[in-house]
């Protein structure tokens, strides 16, 4: 297979890269910025040139583009550290979730707002003793009427702080043995009385993270996206496009183009490891091609996830080697270093991405 670019990809790609320079210099720099950093602004000059909804179709608003083109231009953002988080998810899985599974009315409702990076989306999702688990969640959604009535607590809700929705998976039916039934999607719009926010503070100064709180949220039943009770698999559907994505790959790309330029590469032991990380990142990139392409099985970007989340790990290893002393003192790339567990842990972890491909992917007996 021929990944070579064309030449309006290139040129794509010189655009992207001088727009993130750009924008780095208006908006600042940030580690892991499609999680960690909020610019409206910036979200909105990505709408004016069309970098929102790329690849959604064009009925739905979008530009129907290639996924390589999207491919191409979150690369050059998230390497440069531009400020995209505040629509990343709504852009990543949101949109493409109502597009394929909401009604025209959600579609009208909600997209054109997403596509001029006005509104903030966040994903309710995990949960204080369901992570990685999907299926064990607890957090409720009762019909009363034309409504649904909804309790529980989420954690680790990225964003919810600043997000004008909540994309929640949560329980509209508890079926004895058969966990995976019986869950919902509905939209809340995170104004709704009966919602409590506490941002989370992690230990490296990161503030994306929220535990919310739902009581007695009551949200019109209009809201529900998709069939009730049976979005476990539209959820599955969601996590393919967080997992498989070049976000996977080069949250921490700036720290490693850094500390190369640092590293004393007439060490043999130094260029081999330059030489394994190329080669890993190499690797990665044709998974995650070949995952936006649609050239894997279903669930294999529990794999993608695996080996570039790893690989990340891998170039924070590297980098506090060629560091040394200065690791341990204050600074973005300190930071970026102590952030690395979370990579793997983050969107489902790695224990539980590899047996997703056993069993769903492999056949593997349980």
């Amino acid at each position: 297979m021929d990944f070579t670019l064309d030449a309006e990809q290139l040129a794509l790609k010189s655009e992207a890269e001088e727009f993130a320079a750009a924008a780095v210099a208006k908006y600042g720099r940030f580690n892991d910025s499609w999680l960690c950093s909020f610019s409206r602004e910036c979200s909105q000059d990505l709408a004016a040139r069309g970098w929102i909804g790329m690849v959604w179709p064009k009925e739905f608003g979008g530009g129907g583009r290639s996924p390589v083109d999207r491919l191409i231009v979150s690369e050059a953002l998230i390497t440069a550290g531009v400020p995209i988080g505040a629509t990343w998810f709504a852009d990543r899985q949101m949109g493409p979730g109502l597009f394929t599974f909401g009604t025209p009315e959600q579609c009208e409702r909600y997209l054109p707002e997403i596509l001029a990076g006005d509104v903030t989306w966040c994903i309710g999702m995990s949960e204080p003793n369901s992570g990685s688990d999907l299926a064990s969640l607890s957090t409720s959604a009762v019909r009363d009427g034309d409504e649904w009535v909804i309790n529980g607590q989420k954690i680790w809700t990225s964003f919810a702080h600043e997000s004008d929705y909540c994309y929640l998976i949560c329980r509209t039916e508890s079926i004895p043995g058969k966990p995976h039934l019986g869950i919902s999607e509905i939209i809340v719009p995170m104004d709704t009385p009966g919602i409590e926010v506490r941002p989370i503070r992690d230990m490296v100064d990161a503030r994306h993270f929220n535990e919310v709180w739902f009581d007695n949220v009551r949200v019109p039943v209009g809201n529900l996206v998709g069939v009730e009770g049976k979005a476990f698999s539209q959820t599955m559907k969601q996590l393919e496009h967080e997992r498989g994505g070049i976000d996977r790959l080069v949250s921490n790309r700036a720290l490693y183009l850094h500390v190369l330029e640092l590293a004393d590469t007439s060490d043999p032991i130094v260029r081999q490891e330059i030489a394994e990380l190329e080669i890993g990142f190499t690797v990665g990139r044709l998974l995650v091609y070949r995952s936006v392409l649609g050239q894997t099985p279903a669930g294999f970007a529990a794999g993608t996830k695996c080996v570039c989340t790893e690989y990340e790990q891998r170039v924070a290893d590297f980098a506090a080697r060629i560091l040394g002393p200065e690791a341990m003192l204050h600074s973005d790339w300190s930071t970026e270093i102590a952030y690395a567990p979370a990579y793997t842990i983050m969107g489902g972890t790695s224990d539980v991405m590899r047996n997703i491909l056993g069993d769903r992917v492999l056949g593997l007996p349980r």
